[in-house]
């Protein structure tokens, strides 16, 4: 797919909204604009997840959730991308679900809700994911939606593996080739200094797969 003149949306979380870079020229979505000659609107909001959330945050920001933000997002988009999962593994509270949920207070259903939204909002746009990067701590089991159900965020990339598939919609896989890998010491330091957000160089790694991957739907 050629990229320039094309309007790209990106719906996220801090690592869209540029968290870790040192300005918002560093960040992906600007450098993509720069390279490319695309046209990019940001969208990234940081603390912000896929499904609803049982208990307000104390953030609030952070409870602007993915799915009601797709409202507001222009409606001429050429390519969407999305970009998330790692906050509802980090702080959510949702229950991940079962695949047939479509309650969007679970992960499963939050994420059938989410894509359903758009590509009715987007039926002729090229619509694609990204999955969340590795992390520290990602290893960790954390009780979702107050009940025994203990998950990793491996399970969340392999959820939005499966639900990306029954749609057929593209899929970078950055969890397993994203080349971030922050338990390395060295790659930490380079790109990932605080186990969770790429830096510039992490974001030139970034804008680096999305435009490849972009390029060859």
């Amino acid at each position: 797919m050629e990229l320039k003149g094309k309007k790209i949306v990106f719906l996220g979380d801090s690592i869209t909204q540029g968290v870790g870079t040192s300005s918002d020229e560093a960040r992906f979505s600007n450098l993509i604009e720069k390279n490319e000659g695309a046209i990019c609107v940001n969208y990234g909001i940081s603390g912000t997840r896929l499904a609803y959330q049982h208990k307000p945050s104390d953030e609030p920001s952070f409870d602007l959730c993915f799915i009601d933000r797709v409202d507001e997002m222009d409606a001429d988009a050429d390519i969407v991308v999305v970009f998330g999962g790692t906050n509802d593994f980090g702080h959510g509270d949702a229950a991940i679900g079962h695949f047939e949920d479509r309650d969007p207070y679970t992960f499963y259903g939050a994420v059938h809700t989410l894509i359903t939204k758009l590509i009715t909002k987007y039926p002729t746009a090229q619509i694609v994911f990204l999955t969340p990067l590795h992390r520290e701590f990602e290893q960790n089991y954390i009780v979702k939606g107050g009940v025994e159900r203990y998950s990793t965020l491996k399970e969340y990339v392999e959820i939005l593996r499966e639900l990306l598939e029954y749609y057929s919609l593209p899929t970078l896989d950055l969890y397993r080739c994203g080349r971030m890998q922050p338990l390395v010491p060295i790659v930490k330091e380079m790109y990932m200094p605080d186990g969770l957000h790429p830096n510039d160089a992490g974001h030139v790694l970034l804008t680096e797969m999305i435009t490849a991957f972009l390029k060859q739907i």
